[in-house]
């Protein structure tokens, strides 16, 4: 008997897109353009697209100078070009888009230092001298008079958007083009039959792809492991609270401020001072270690502790979680969980005007999910694996959303080179972009 045959052709797919975060969606995106024979779909466990991560976030379109130019050439260039790419896109869809800069301070000696490395990275990232410049304080003072600190980097090509917005609008011009998008489907379990993955959803119902592109966010490494794929990684989570501030201090500062963050090599970034698209500006993020991708709540966070421990024991993480560093930091960060006026603190040493006193509301919590290696060192760029049929994409952080658009087109040029999408035009328009016009700007 033939078990291709027994598969009922609506269960069947070419592609399997797991994730509909703004980077699974922006996969289906470039491929519904290029390839309209092939049969793909896009399997969230939510109700709608970007709605963990992609949409729980600042909302910045980054300009790539924080990005070591050797060690994260790609995720630089990404960001780069993304800037420009979703800015053009927002227009063309009369969406929220707003060039407004952003304020990196150094408060200190070795902060100065800091970010003349970050003047020269965004330089090397392809930055020009009308994107970006340190300034002196008295020089900072005349463009933004509340900011105290002893000198700054004032990013010019950057921007603010709502990339909840961009996710279902791309979501909607992949749908017009043939894809799929499955909501409510929470996979339980994936295996390979034949030639084919299994994908079992919701408990019971199983659909059949034969390629499968993991794209699930703060699930992917537990995709991948249930794949028996990056067995020698793990992750953390950590959650980011937000406090929104009255409308009084809306017009503070007409930029965003960061601050240059005490400890790089850790997910703990000091919190910014946050101005949104919409112009409402908010406290945060701060890096409250939690148990689940989705642990927004105590809830959450219990069902999953005990597995989340044990799985961080059997790996390069329990060196992580007895470092004495990190126990510090990840002890201030709750600290700043539960005291709002801690968090507050951290950005008053900036923009000493604010007065704890007077934000009382909480802004949305987002979660972000970093992967550590068999060491028990923090991965600081992305992973990408391809193994038996399926591709990986791991550890996608910060500039993930900036860059969600020419990274999509990269990971679909890779798979292309390697002959698993072989009818792609390569040459197709794909909005207002034509495709292998992306990936040449990317390859320079």
């Amino acid at each position: 008997m033939n078990y291709n045959k027994l598969i009922k052709l609506k269960d069947n797919f070419d592609l399997i897109i797991i994730g509909g975060g703004i980077l699974g969606t922006s996969l289906s995106y470039f491929l519904s353009f290029l390839n309209k024979s092939k049969k793909i779909a896009v399997i969230e466990q939510e109700h709608s697209v970007a709605h963990h991560t992609s949409g729980r976030n600042t909302g910045k379109v980054h300009a790539p100078y924080l990005y070591n130019p050797e060690k994260k050439k790609l995720f630089a260039n990404a960001a780069f070009h993304g800037y420009e790419m979703w800015k053009e896109y927002s227009k063309l869809q009369n969406l929220p888009f707003k060039q407004d800069g952003v304020i990196e301070v150094a408060v200190d000696e070795k902060g100065i230092k800091v970010l003349e490395k970050y003047l020269k990275w965004g330089k090397q990232n392809g930055l020009e001298e009308k994107d970006i410049e340190l300034i002196n304080n008295e020089e900072l003072k005349k463009i933004e008079p509340e900011i105290k600190c002893e000198a700054a980097l004032y990013a010019h090509r950057d921007g603010s958007t709502d990339y909840s917005i961009l996710t279902n609008s791309i979501m909607k011009d992949s749908k017009k083009n043939g894809i799929d998008f499955l909501f409510k489907k929470k996979i339980t379990q994936i295996k390979k039959i034949k030639d084919k993955w299994e994908i079992t959803i919701n408990g019971n119902n199983k659909i059949f792809t034969n390629f499968l592109i993991n794209a699930s966010g703060g699930q992917a490494i537990d995709i991948a492991h249930n794949m028996n794929t990056a067995e020698n990684l793990t992750d953390v989570h950590f959650r980011g609270e937000y406090w929104k501030t009255p409308e009084k201090y809306h017009k503070l500062t007409k930029t965003s401020v960061y601050s240059v963050p005490e400890f790089p090599d850790y997910p703990f970034l000091d919190p910014h001072w946050i101005v949104r698209v919409d112009g409402s500006c908010e406290i945060g993020p701060n890096a409250v270690p939690v148990f689940s991708p989705y642990g927004y709540d105590t809830a959450e966070n219990i069902k999953e502790f005990i597995p989340k421990i044990l799985e961080m024991l059997g790996s390069g993480a329990r060196k992580t979680i007895f470092d004495k560093q990190f126990q510090e930091l990840a002890f201030s960060e709750i600290q700043s969980s539960m005291s709002k006026s801690v968090m507050v603190k951290r950005v008053k040493k900036f923009l000493p005007k604010i007065n704890p006193k007077e934000i009382t509301v909480k802004g949305t919590a987002g979660i972000r999910s970093s992967v550590i290696d068999e060491n028990g060192k923090f991965v600081p760029d992305v992973i990408l694996l391809e193994k038996n049929s399926s591709f990986h994409i791991l550890n996608y952080n910060s500039p993930g959303a900036t860059g969600a658009l020419p990274f999509s087109a990269h990971v679909i040029n890779e798979l292309h080179k390697k002959g698993l999408f072989e009818n792609e035009d390569m040459e197709a328009q794909c909005g207002p972009w034509k495709f292998n016009e992306i990936i040449e700007k990317l390859e320079k």
